[in-house]
Order: structure tokens, then sequence, then C-alpha cells
């Protein structure tokens, strides 16, 4: 076997649902998009002329057809309605979410390109404006307990393109999104009219912010976390105090930080759920604390802003999809993106392989499966894989963990290569799934090769010959085959033939036969050319022939 070095595994971050870790992506057959919004069980998600609806799992279930512009969401608490803002019909539609049809149209011609929708109890807030034009941009509020609701514009600064709306407990904000350095105003609800409260960041702060894509309200509206492009971090502000009260991300390597442009906040409001224009990655938070909870990583194109969402212990995003795209155009489609389980608390799968080995020999792998805080999980079943350098992958035995946590494999490597190693424990009801891989480079198996017969010969009398090929594996009929080549040395010159091919037994046992029919010095050859395992090996034998006499 080769060297003895052996490597960690770093943690895998592409996200695996229960069935397999390639699951995460469905095709939602749109090619715009525009909002996502969770509830029910289900999963909506707007794009020009549609809704396309899947399950928890992220399976498409239904299409919500004939709608012009689809863009902004917003969902009842009891998932039973839900309403999306028409840009191209100037309309908001209200939707039956168990048959996924169109009950309700409301008319906003005079608040034209609706697009950015929130709800509280009754009243539902609506960002309308079509770009630069400044004087028909603002805030209008549906009181959707009316049989025939009608807009009711609100004062807000003018605008020129549609604001950013979330509404939640007694607070509204309202944010720019068409200059490059945005900003917020919060305005309180609790009496009969709204009442400014102020703007974040004040405008006579130092503090600076880049371009808004994204804000979230925590469920009581007492905290904002606006997706400023810059600083590259999540700061969240109090909506009360209009004052910066924690960040998310800010303590990060730099080259682990991005632009934000998404961010999402838990039902329970517990976690923030964040991602960013470049690095294609998912972060989860702890809401109060900041502590960073998981990364994953999109296995496409990076978040969509406004399309992050939780529903029970799953995140929830749309990402651009490049397959099949003409050149030089970059995204022709966006699929849902499941990240499975993220919010339960992590486990942590840790994986030793030997940095490099020998195809056809014996292979060990060990690691430890531990929660975060370093327990033991014990007596867990882990699926184990392997990738060959050709893609080729197959699911080897599962291994078990130990009291310990440790587990360990044995596997024999067909092929000489670069290879990887995948364990993966798919979690429980109340632990998120782990997963560690790990590669080897693996040289090819040495080879031997022998070719015995008698020292000498008679023209006309048929010579035996005998050898054995030794490659590491036992040879089958199929893959192991020995050519034979004889040169004849005499009076005459020197030539050369192949003289047949012959398979090797199960012991690498093989012979053959010739009969020479001239005096001279012949020279028998055995030839192993190799394979993807192993080397090249060749054996001759001498012998001087003689006429009969």
């Amino acid at each position: 076997m080769g060297g003895a070095a052996a490597v960690a595994a770093a943690l895998v971050v592409v996200p695996a649902p229960a069935a397999s870790a390639d699951d995460s992506l469905t095709d939602i057959g749109i090619t715009q998009t525009g909002d996502l919004v969770a509830g029910g069980g289900k999963i909506f998600v707007s794009g020009g002329d549609r809704i396309a609806v899947t399950d928890a799992e992220g399976t498409l279930i239904g299409t919500v057809t004939g709608l012009s512009g689809a863009a902004g969401l917003a969902i009842t608490p009891d998932a039973t309605r839900l309403y999306a803002a028409l840009r191209g019909s100037n309309e908001v539609a209200e939707i039956d979410t168990g048959s996924l049809t169109v009950t309700r149209r409301f008319d906003l011609a005079e608040d034209r390109c609706p697009t950015h929708l929130s709800l509280t109890g009754d009243r539902l807030w609506v960002g309308y404006g079509c770009a630069y034009t400044t004087y028909h941009v603002g805030v209008a509020s549906l009181d959707l307990s009316a049989a025939a609701p009608e807009p009711v514009r609100f004062p807000v600064s003018p605008m020129s393109d549609a604001p950013l709306v979330a509404a939640a407990g007694n607070t509204l904000v309202v944010g720019e999104t068409s200059t490059s350095s945005g900003n917020l105003e919060v305005y309180d609800l609790s009496g009969a009219a709204a009442v400014k409260r102020g703007e974040i960041p004040d405008r006579f702060s130092s503090y600076m912010t880049g371009a808004l894509y994204d804000l979230a309200l925590t469920p009581d509206g007492s905290t904002v976390i606006p997706a400023f492009d810059f600083p590259t971090q999540y700061d969240a502000w109090d909506t009360t105090t209009l004052t910066k009260v924690r960040s998310y991300g800010a303590d990060e390597p730099s080259g682990d930080r991005d632009s934000p442009t998404v961010v999402a906040i838990s039902p329970d409001g517990t976690q923030v759920a964040t991602s960013g224009r470049f690095s294609k990655k998912v972060k989860l938070y702890d809401t109060a604390t900041t502590a960073k909870l998981y990364t994953d990583q999109s296995p496409a194109q990076s978040v969509m802003p406004g399309t992050l969402a939780f529903l029970g212990d799953t995140v929830y995003g749309v990402v651009g999809d490049s397959s099949g795209c003409p050149a030089p155009q970059y995204t022709c489609g966006f699929k849902l993106w499941r990240l499975d389980r993220a919010t339960l608390p992590g486990s942590t799968l840790t994986m030793m392989a030997p940095a490099d080995a020998v195809a056809l020999e014996p292979l060990t792998v060990t690691g430890r499966l531990t929660l975060t805080d370093g327990s033991a999980l014990a007596a867990k079943p882990l699926t184990v894989t392997r990738r060959l350098p050709d893609g080729t992958i197959a699911t080897l035995p599962a291994a078990t963990t130990s009291a310990d946590g440790a587990f360990t494999f044995t596997d024999i490597p067909p092929v000489a290569g670069t290879i990887s190693y995948r364990v993966l424990w798919d979690g429980t009801e109340d632990t998120r799934w782990s997963a560690a891989s790990a590669t080897v480079t693996l040289a090819k198996h040495p080879t031997s090769i022998t070719l015995t017969g008698p020292t000498d010969g008679t023209v006309g009398v048929p010579l035996q010959m005998h050898g054995t090929l030794d490659f590491g594996r036992p040879p089958a009929d199929d893959d192991a085959v020995v050519r034979i080549y004889r040169r004849i040395a005499s009076g005459m010159g020197s030539r050369t033939i192949v003289l047949t091919t012959v398979s090797p037994g199960a012991d690498g046992s093989f012979a053959f036969t010739d009969t020479p029919a001239e005096a001279g010095t012949y020279t028998y050859g055995a030839e192993w050319k190799g394979d993807q395992a192993t080397v090249y090996a060749a054996a001759k034998h001498q012998l001087k022939v003689t006429a009969a006499g």
C-alpha cells in the first residue's frame, strides 16, 4: 500500500433531503422570479405569468396561471389565502391555496405596477410604482375584511420605484430600492393614523449604505434587518429607537463575507437566514446571539432577492439555473432550492482517509459522528458512497457508529487515479443531517509475470510453456489477456510474430504450446499491457532449437 499520510475530510455543505443529497433542486417551470412565501405545507413562487406551487418536499404540485406580471406575495397566517401583486394588470389577486384558483381581484389602476406585499391582520400593504415615475410611486393598503376593498394611499417620501414593505405588530417599514444608497422609513401603526417614527439610517448619521435588495421584520415588529449590498454584513435595527442593536456576519473573515441581497426571519423569530450576491451561500444565525448556526452553498447560482423563506425545519430559496443556456446567456430559468432541516440543531461528521494508496489493495477509512457540542452519536447508520475518476458512483456497504460515535469501513478500490468517498448521516426529526467526504490518490497496482519452459527443443517437437500473472486480483476471462509473441533468430535473420493470446486461470496461471518448424534461437515473450488499475509487465524465455537428427 502507498504512503501512510492521512487527511481530514471537510464537512460537505451540499444539502441532502432524506432520500438523496442530489434532490435539493426542483425545476418549477418559471423563467422569471419575483417572490417566495411558505405556509400550510406548501411553497409558492411567483414568476411572470404564473405562481408555481410545491409541497414541503419541493415537488411541484400545481401552478396558478392566467396572471400578468406576478411579483410580490403574501400569505395569511392560516395559509388559506395567498395574495399576489400583478404588475402587468395593476391588480392584487386573492388565491384560494387549496384549489389554487383566483377568488378575488383588487383593481389598482390608480396605483400602477403593484410589486411588493406585506400582510398584518386584515390589512394588506402594497408597494407600488413603475420605475422612474416618481409621482406614481408609493404605498397603498387594502382592508381585506371588506367585500370590495378600495386601496388607500399611504403618504411616504418621493421614490422612483416600487418600495419594499414589511409590516408586523404595530410597525410598518418602507424601503427605497431605486437608489445606490437605500434607506428605510419606519411608521407606527398603533393609532388611528400611521405616525412616522423616523428613518434608518438617519439621514444625518455617518452610517453608509448601499442599494436595498430585501428586508425582514421580526414577528413582533420590534426589529428590522435590511439587506443593503453595503456594508458586507446584516445589521439589525430597533424599530422604536431607530438604533442599530446587533450585526450578523460582522466577525467573519473578509473572504467569507458578501454583498447582502437576501434576508428572512423564521416565523418564531429565533433564526435569521441570509444570502449574498456572489458567494452563493445561505447562512443561518441565532437572532438573539448572532451566532452562526448553519452554512450551505447553492448547487446552482445565487439566491434571488426576496426568495428565502422558512417552513417547519427547512429553508427554501430560488436560484438561477444556467443549464442548457445558449452562450452568452447566463440564466435561462429558476429552480427551487430546498435546504433540508437547516434549522435543526446540527451534527458534525469527520472523516480520515489515506492521502495515497494502491488500487486493488484494501483501504481503510475512519471517522466520527457527533453533535455540535462534541457528544457522540452512537449506533447511527451511515450511507457510504464511492466516486471513481470517470464519475461512476457506487453505494458501498453501510457503516454504523460505535458507542463513541466512531466508524470505520474498508474498500478495495478497483481502479487507480483520484477517487472520493462520501459518508452521509441522514439525521433525525430533531437533529440535522451531516456528511463528510475525502479524496484518495491511488497508484496503479504492481504487476509481475513469469514465463518458464524447456531450455532446448527439436524441430517438429511441441514445446510446452507455463507462466503466471499476478496483478493484485484474481484474473477474469473478460479482463485479463496475456499476449504471447515469438522471435526466431537463425542464419536467415530474425523475425517476430504475435503467436497467440491466453487468459490466465483463477490462480493467474497460463500455458501455451508451440511446435518449432525450423532451427534457431527462439525467444518467447509474455506481455500484460496493464489497465486502469495495474501497470505493464512482461517476461521472456529463450531456448535453442536444433534440427531432428
